[in-house]
């Protein structure tokens, strides 16, 4: 069976049973602590590190040596990178950098970043294929976060620069945001202060600041691609522009602010601080007062997502301000270009638990369960990302980027770009997995969540809290095509088939079925309880099954029948259509045969009429001939030709003469030849040289009178004729 399926299938099925999982299992305390969602996973190419936080170590598994399926051995090989310096605090998350050297072990009491040990070998192992390596770490900021018991790590994410030295950023709880360098991991090289000094000096007892009373404090940040900026903006002098990243930090109380680094142009000093951002259209509580996450979609224009504690999802499209805006009256220094405006594109509720129907009206049980939530970028894809919370894992992606991007490239007059934007397809929401389908259940958040995008597919691997392995490929909906091959030539001279056409046309038959076909919800994956005793009361298995069976019934099977109905009607159409056209079919038919038969016809008639014009044009030239023949007065050409004619009489004459000379001579010279010949002995002796010119002479002479012969010949014949 396994041999029927290709490698990605059989990596997806192998993972799940790799012995890591289950002696992590064996491992896992009988009592553990409260559950918290964590990011414990993460990617480096085909081999995926899992942070084993008992043993302080990174696991790492091989996907490819999975999916080959010849090696049994592969199920219980994987390799451990053990810190020479292991971290004191609790790791919830680890994050790759961007130059796949480093990978970032964050706490909320720490970070600590660990150096990746080289790989070389067959299978590209940790190395060489060691099971356990020793790695080097470097503690960030480690006096900072000793000292200060009360300060926490709020976010941190690495510099998206891949070509200089790595650089982290973190944002603690003081709402600073500090740059470190792994060369000075003690020191921060940049600080961003978001509040002012004196504010948070007004502490309340339990040690809360008075604006993280208010949500004033900074929750999330993150990068955008990079673009071109002016230097005042970046805090130098100057008004040349150079590359930056776009930083857009998010505040709780859902405002948002927007600053421009660059460290290789400035790193001491910090840039200006432009916000809040105005978001239109403005809502009355600023769409929600307990923000938790932004995340920056890589393409122009930005895109931000932000996400909200109670399950609200945020598009915002980042463009230019107005003139006219209110915001932009603030104290800005007039000399810095104009803020930047959010519009907020459309509106995303997920469902973090499952609304259970209630009662035999069905109607749908609301909930009032709400967490942080988590997006990550989908690696392969720009207009995808995943959303991981405490009660399951979301995957949204964004189809109307396309439509989005033709639209501000067109002219200013196009409304057509504008109605297909208006009319494109909200974004697909696609709720992969749920840890709490029921209201007794305690959420279950995952330990790590990774999307594999080089091993033939897009996948979601998810751990769950008891360590399960889940495996799940992503819609393709939304997933660019792959580029074509270098080989590859495009056959431009190829004819399309008409069908094709048909089928890829914009309002084509398939895309409405496709349509009708979509689902707005689905059964998520559910996760079973690990306590065995603590079952579920009947009523609320109760509903939700009623809940999984209204699902399939409203989103499955009333879809399908819808289109089933619009299929057959199509069918009918399609079968009155083919009828009429099977008539037009043996009607042309008919004409072409009776356009044949009248081709041949007018073939003959042609070929008669030219007939008779050949012997009419013979009978007018004879015509004309004996018509000048009968003309008492000579015509030009005639003229011509008696001139031409009495010329070649007086040439022939000249050339009878010389004829007769030439035949004189030759007598001659065959009677002074037939004297040579005599026995007598010549009275006159010639010497070598003179025979030898008299020989020249004579065979000029011999030549030239075959000339005048070959002319002569020419001009008896030209006369006869």
């Amino acid at each position: 069976m396994a041999a029927e399926c290709g490698p990605a299938e059989q990596w997806r099925a192998a993972l799940p049973q790799h012995a890591l999982f289950g002696r992590l299992r064996e491992r896992a305390p009988a009592a553990p602590r409260p559950p918290r969602l964590r990011d414990l996973l993460c990617g480096l190419g085909s081999d995926l590190l899992l942070w084993d936080g008992p043993a302080a170590a990174l696991l790492a598994i091989g996907l490819r040596r999975l999916g080959t399926g010849t090696d049994p051995a592969a199920l219980g090989r994987y390799q451990t990178l053990l810190c020479i310096n292991p971290p004191l605090f609790d790791v919830h998350q680890t994050l790759l950098s961007p130059a796949q050297h480093h990978v970032a072990l964050i706490g909320t009491k720490g970070l600590m970043v660990l150096e990746l040990p080289k790989r070389w070998g067959k299978n590209s192992e940790f190395e060489g294929g060691k099971s356990t390596v020793n790695c080097s770490t470097i503690p960030i900021a480690e006096r900072f976060f000793t000292s200060s018991t009360s300060l926490t790590l709020k976010h941190a994410a690495w510099y998206p620069c891949d070509t200089m030295e790595p650089h982290i950023v973190l944002l603690t709880s003081d709402n600073t945001i500090r740059f470190y360098s792994l060369k000075v991991p003690h020191t921060p090289i940049k600080v961003i202060v978001l509040s002012d000094t004196e504010e948070e000096t007004l502490t309340i007892k339990t040690g809360r600041a008075y604006t993280a009373s208010l949500g004033e404090t900074a929750v999330a940040f993150d990068f955008g691609p990079q673009v071109p900026v002016p230097k005042h903006a970046l805090g130098q002098r100057g008004s040349e522009e150079v590359l930056g990243y776009p930083l857009y930090i998010l505040y709780e109380n859902g405002e948002t602010f927007l600053t421009y680094i660059s460290l290789l142009q400035s790193t001491g000093s910090p840039g200006k601080l432009l916000g809040p951002l105005p978001m239109h259209p403005a809502a009355e509580d600023n769409y929600g007062y307990d923000a938790c996450a932004v995340l920056c979609l890589p393409c122009v224009p930005n895109i931000l997502v932000i996400a909200t504690e109670s399950g609200m999802l945020y598009h915002c499209v980042v463009l230019d301000g107005e003139e006219d805006d209110e915001q932009s009256e603030k104290s800005w220094d007039p000399r810095s270009d104009l803020i930047p405006s959010l519009y907020v594109f459309e509106c995303v509720e997920l469902e973090l638990a499952l609304k259970l129907a209630t009662g035999d009206e069905e109607d749908p049980l609301e909930s009032d369960f709400s967490c942080p939530i988590k997006l990550h970028r989908d690696p392969k894809c720009p207009s995808r990302y995943h959303c991981t919370h405490e009660a399951g894992v979301h995957s949204v992606g964004l189809t109307w980027i396309n439509k989005l991007h033709k639209f501000l490239g067109s002219d200013e007059e196009d409304k057509d770009s504008l109605q297909e934007l208006g009319a494109e397809q909200k974004c697909f929401v696609e709720h992969i997995l749920c840890t709490k389908p029921l209201p007794c259940r305690q959420p279950s958040p995952i330990r790590g969540f990774w999307i594999v995008s080089d091993v033939l597919g897009p996948t979601m691997i998810c751990i769950t809290n008891s360590y399960e392995c889940i495996t799940r490929p992503l819609l393709s909906t939304v997933h660019p095509a792959s580029p074509p091959l270098l080989c590859t030539r495009e056959d431009k001279e190829l004819a399309v088939s008409p069908l094709r056409i048909v089928a890829e046309a914009e309002h084509s038959f398939e895309k409405h079925i496709q349509g009708i076909l979509q689902r707005s919800s689905a059964n998520p994956l559910h996760l079973k309880s690990a306590d065995k005793d603590a079952a579920p009361p009947p009523e609320e298995c109760l509903q939700l099954l009623s809940r999984a069976t209204q699902v399939f019934r409203e989103e499955y099977i009333l879809k399908q029948d819808l289109a089933k109905e619009e299929i057959q009607q199509r069918v009918k159409l399609l079968w009155g259509q083919k009828k009429k056209q099977l008539e037009d079919l043996s009607y042309c038919r008919e004409e072409r045969k009776s356009l044949r038969e009248m081709a041949e016809r007018l073939a003959d008639k042609y070929e008669e009429a030219k007939e008779k014009q050949e012997d009419i044009m013979n009978r007018m030239k004879k015509v004309l001939w004996s018509f000048h023949s009968q003309l008492p007065v000579l015509s030009d050409t005639e003229k011509d030709m008696k001139k031409e004619l009495q010329t070649i009489h007086d040439q022939l004459q000249h050339l009878s003469n010389a004829i007769r000379q030439v035949k004189m001579k030759k007598e001659y010279q065959q009677k002074q030849m037939e004297k040579g010949r005599s026995p007598r002995k010549p009275s006159i002796s010639l010497s070598a040289y003179q025979s030898k010119c008299i020989q020249a002479v004579l065979r000029e002479e011999g030549e030239h009178i075959r000339e005048m012969v070959k002319q002569i010949n020419d001009i008896r014949s030209h006369v006869n004729f």
